[in-house]
């Protein structure tokens, strides 16, 4: 099992920068892939960006050369640059492990407000 303690999320003026930080615990084996996805109010959840195990990186459309997604060990970060009020959502960590388990978060709200 692996419990994810989410932190990072905040009130942000356009423009502005936020750091979104997720650590992986418990008893697991290895994580394959990390990632964040938003939700927004009204909307379904969506996918913003992951990182594998080896490294590989996919992003949304619509936050590429913004934000950018990292990893060290179990714990993976989000540093979002240039943030929009459409950036506003409820953002959450996932995690694949190698046993085929899948995890979320308890998401972090992140609003950009002038």
């Amino acid at each position: 099992q692996v419990q994810l303690l989410e932190s990072g999320g905040g009130l942000v003026q356009p423009g502005g920068s936020l750091r979104l930080s997720c650590a992986a615990s418990g008893s697991f084996f290895s994580i394959n892939v990390m990632g964040w996805y938003r939700q927004a109010p009204g909307k379904q959840r969506e996918l913003v960006a992951t990182v594998t195990s080896g490294g590989g990186k996919n992003y949304a459309e619509s936050v590429k050369g913004r934000f950018t997604i990292s990893r060290v060990w179990s714990t993976v970060y989000l540093q979002m640059d240039s943030l929009k009020p459409e950036d506003t959502a409820v953002y959450y960590c996932n995690v694949d492990l190698s046993d085929g388990l899948n995890s979320w978060g308890k998401g972090t709200l992140v609003t950009v407000s002038s």
